[in-house]
């Protein structure tokens, strides 16, 4: 029961994170990152302690985003590529994501808790596409974004004063790499058509 509990809780904040809803319609609402930021600068006086709340709000940031544009991809995908490409993105990083909301809960680290602005900006344009260019301009991003990802997680995985934060980034870079190479070929497959 208490499996079946964390589960709905992942599931609902996964939910909102995709939706990104706002309660106020005419007001500009505040970046749930910066949020969560200014939530761990408060929580944390050691600066390396800080530097590894930051990474973990930097990797649920480009988790989210990974879901919510593979979603994306797989509406709007012109080509099965982009659109398999697509699901296994929105398939791994909601997997990545649950693994990150329980370690940031063991760490007492907070996170993004909706689509960061960042985040909202690339859905749009990627949306605002035309259906002609949308698979290449996905299939580029995901090729950059992954390539950032992969820099992230390096760094983490080498100078991360926690154990089970190294572990973590450690365990996720082959993951990414995988999503690079698949990126890549998606890339290729776009260029010739």
């Amino acid at each position: 029961m208490k499996n079946f509990k964390k589960a709905c809780c992942q599931a609902t904040l996964i939910i909102a994170v995709i939706v990104g809803t706002t309660s106020c319609m005419n007001s500009k609402p505040e970046d749930t990152k910066e949020v969560a930021e200014e939530k761990n600068e408060q929580k944390f006086d050691n600066k390396i302690t800080e530097k590894d709340a930051q990474f973990l709000v930097n990797a649920a940031e480009m988790n989210m985003e990974g879901v919510s544009l593979g979603q994306l991809a797989q509406l709007k995908g012109g080509y099965s590529h982009v659109k398999d490409l697509g699901k296994m993105m929105e398939d791994q990083h909601t997997i990545s994501l649950n693994e990150l909301i329980e370690l940031a809960q063991t760490k007492n680290v907070s996170l993004p808790t909706l689509q960061t602005e960042k985040g909202k900006e690339t859905y749009t344009q990627l949306s605002d596409a035309s259906a002609k260019k949308f698979d290449k301009m996905y299939a580029d991003l995901m090729v950059n974004e992954h390539k950032d990802a992969i820099a992230l997680f390096e760094k983490a995985a080498e100078n991360s004063s926690d154990s089970d934060i190294k572990a973590w980034a450690n365990a996720t870079i082959p993951v990414l790499r995988t999503h690079l190479d698949q990126s890549l070929m998606c890339q290729k497959q776009c260029e010739k058509k």
